[in-house]
């Protein structure tokens, strides 16, 4: 029997743009109270405006999920307003995607490493006990396909997803005693704000994914509202993404052939002139490498 999504509150991480605005909107209209969280404001209220006039309840509220005293005063604000939190929408991340010697430390490695993993671990760890003490709730994590399947240039954001997964596999068996579901969604390629804000490498130009194999965004979240809805631990979609993670699982030389045939070779050739030591990038200071972060997966 499907779960009621009428009269719960729902904070969503991420809820500017892409999945996270998508599916605040699905879950309003299943009569939900959706709380939005992200770093852009303006959109936030924008969001919660158009939410209103559709007759739902919206609340913005800004947050760096980077920064553990913004995400304890989200976790307040939500409790002051509504007293419990009975889903969890963890999808605040960004990608910045290129061949690891090219990725900066600052803005995007430990940043990635510190908005899509980190973060999620510190809402969720914040959010936690409320739901325990009530023995019930939903933790739903937006991961990716990346968090099945290493690609090139995918090094640090397939580390984080690849975490996000250990950590809601665990999660679930943690606390399943106290009657809270915890799903992870996996997608693949998604038109969405993401593919704006993963840098500009070369390959970039040359290597697009077709338009047929690639979901709409409104696609990724109605399977998040649906996931609420009938909980399981793992959704991956589209659907031909399982036999390319099994073919990643059993026979991962022919894997990494393929890739390299396709991709590797083409746009990280070893034969490519190496860079001299005196003309390698130093490390950039804190004031240079200011991220501008999208809050979507």
């Amino acid at each position: 029997m499907p779960v009621t999504l009428k009269d719960k509150v729902v904070l969503i991480t991420g809820a500017s743009s892409g999945f996270g605005a998508h599916a605040a909107q699905f879950f309003a209209k299943e009569g939900a109270a959706v709380v939005l969280a992200a770093r852009r404001i303006n959109r936030l209220q924008d969001l919660a405006g158009k939410i209103q006039e559709q007759g739902g309840e919206a609340l913005a509220v800004p947050v760096d999920v980077s920064q553990p005293a913004e995400i304890e005063n989200l976790i307040q604000t939500v409790l002051d307003n509504y007293e419990r939190v009975d889903i969890l929408f963890n999808n605040a991340g960004f990608g910045s995607l290129d061949f690891l010697e090219n990725l900066t430390s600052h803005r995007d490695v430990e940043m990635q490493v510190a908005i899509n993993l980190v973060g999620t671990i510190q809402v969720t760890r914040e959010v936690l006990p409320f739901m325990m003490r009530r023995r019930q709730g939903h933790i739903i994590n937006m991961s990716s396909v990346a968090g099945y399947i290493g690609a090139p240039s995918y090094t640090v954001y397939a580390a984080t997803k690849y975490g996000m997964r250990g950590f809601t596999e665990a999660l679930r068996r943690e606390v399943a005693p106290f009657g809270i579901k915890v799903s992870g969604i996996y997608p693949g390629p998604a038109a969405t704000e993401f593919g704006q804000h993963t840098g500009s490498p070369g390959f970039k130009k040359n290597f697009k994914v077709p338009s047929w194999a690639r979901m709409t965004s409104e696609q990724v979240a109605q399977k998040v509202v649906h996931v609420a809805k009938h909980p399981r631990r793992a959704v991956i979609m589209p659907w031909w993404f399982h036999p390319v993670i099994w073919a990643n699982y059993l026979t991962p030389a022919v894997v990494d052939w393929v890739i390299r045939k396709n991709f590797t070779d083409k746009y990280h050739h070893p034969d490519l002139p190496p860079v001299a030591e005196s003309e390698k990038d130093t490390e950039p200071s804190s004031g240079k490498d200011t991220p501008t972060v999208p809050p979507s997966s």
